[in-house]
C-alpha cells in the first residue's frame, strides 16, 4: 500500500512557529515519525509538503495516476479557504483522511469549516503528531 502524506503552508515552520499551539518539535522530526509508522504499518510513504496551493492540487492529481491508495493530508491554512483542493480530493476519487495537529474546533470561527474535509472519510483532529498515525492506521485497516 502507497500513502501520499500531503502538509500545507507552514507546516515547513514546525519548531518555530507558535509553539504553544504547535509544539518544539520541527518538521523533521515530523517525517521520522511518519517513516517509522509506515515501517511498522507495511506501507510505502511519501511525505510531500508545499506552500502553495496549485503545488498542492497538482501532487493530488498526480496521486491518482501513480499508484497511490490514499491521502493524509493536513491543508493548514487551505483548509479554510481552498475549494480547489477540495475539487481535487473528489477528482482523484481515493481515499483520503484529514489531519490537523491543533484542535482547530476551539480556535478562531474562521477555522471552523473544512473545505477539503468534506473529501476525506475521516478526521483527526488535535491530536499533535500522534494524527497522522492515527490516519494511516485508518487507511492501511480501510485497504
Amino acid at each position: 500500500m502507497k500513502l501520499l502524506i500531503i502538509n500545507g503552508p507552514n507546516l515547513n515552520m514546525l519548531g518555530i512557529r507558535e509553539k504553544h499551539i504547535y509544539g518544539d518539535r520541527d518538521y523533521d522530526a515530523l517525517c521520522v515519525m511518519i517513516r517509522g509508522w509506515a515501517q511498522e504499518l507495511g506501507c510505502e510513504v511519501e511525505l510531500y509538503q508545499s506552500n502553495h496551493e496549485g503545488a498542492i492540487v497538482d501532487r493530488i492529481q498526480q496521486a491518482y495516476f501513480d499508484g497511490t491508495d490514499g491521502i493524509v493530508i493536513n491543508p493548514a491554512a487551505y483548509t479554510h479557504t481552498s475549494v480547489a483542493i477540495l475539487d481535487a480530493l473528489k477528482a482523484v476519487q481515493l481515499p483520503a483522511a484529514e489531519v490537523h495537529i491543533s484542535d482547530v474546533t476551539k480556535r478562531e470561527p474562521f477555522r471552523q469549516i473544512s473545505y477539503p474535509g468534506m473529501a476525506c472519510q475521516a478526521h483527526f483532529i488535535g491530536l499533535g503528531f500522534e494524527g497522522y498515525h492515527e490516519a494511516m492506521k485508518y487507511l492501511v485497516s480501510a485497504k
